[in-house]
C-alpha cells in the first residue's frame, strides 16, 4: 500500500506538481528556510512547489526516516516522516530534509524544509523569490 509520503516522493521525483494537490489538507502550512512566516493554505503551498520543481536541478531523495508522533507548530501530535534530499540550485549543492506531518486522514498538514549550507540557502531564497514573482505569487 502506498502511503502519502510515498506518493509525495514519487510526485516530486517525477516533477508532477498536479499530483501533489490531493496530498495536502486545505489549510496546509509549509515552513521554509527562506521565509520567516509559513506559506499557508493549499493554493499557496502548491504554488511554491510549482516554483521549486522549476528551480531545483538534479533533485533526489536519498533517505527516509519514519518517526513516532511529533508535535506540530499548532501543538498537536501527528505521525511524521522525514525525507532527506540533495539538489543543486544555480551551481550550489544543497543538502536538506523535508519533515512531513499528517492529519487523521493521512494528508499532509504541515511541511517543514531545512537546508544547508547557509550560502545555498541564500541562493535558493533568491531563486525561489524570482520564481514566485514570475508566477505572480509574490511581489518583489
Amino acid at each position: 500500500m502506498s502511503t502519502t509520503a510515498d506518493r509525495f516522493r514519487a510526485a516530486i521525483e517525477a516533477g508532477d506538481d498536479a499530483a501533489l494537490e490531493e496530498l495536502f489538507t486545505e489549510d496546509a502550512r509549509l515552513y521554509s528556510p527562506v521565509k520567516f512566516t509559513p506559506f499557508e493554505g493549499r493554493p499557496s503551498v502548491l504554488g511554491l512547489f510549482g516554483v521549486l520543481l522549476r528551480t531545483f536541478e538534479n533533485f533526489r531523495y536519498v533517505g527516509r526516516f519514519d518517526g513516532a508522533a511529533q508535535t506540530c507548530a499548532d501543538g498537536t501530535e501527528t505521525p511524521a516522516v522525514t525525507l532527506v534530499f540533495r539538489a543543486t540550485v544555480e551551481g550550489k549543492e544543497i543538502h536538506g530534509v523535508d519533515l512531513l506531518h499528517f492529519d487523521e486522514a493521512g494528508l499532509i498538514k504541515e511541511f517543514t524544509v531545512m537546508v544547508r549550507p547557509q550560502s545555498a540557502v541564500r541562493v535558493l531564497g533568491q531563486a525561489v523569490l524570482t520564481g514566485l514573482v514570475a508566477a505572480g505569487l509574490a511581489e518583489r
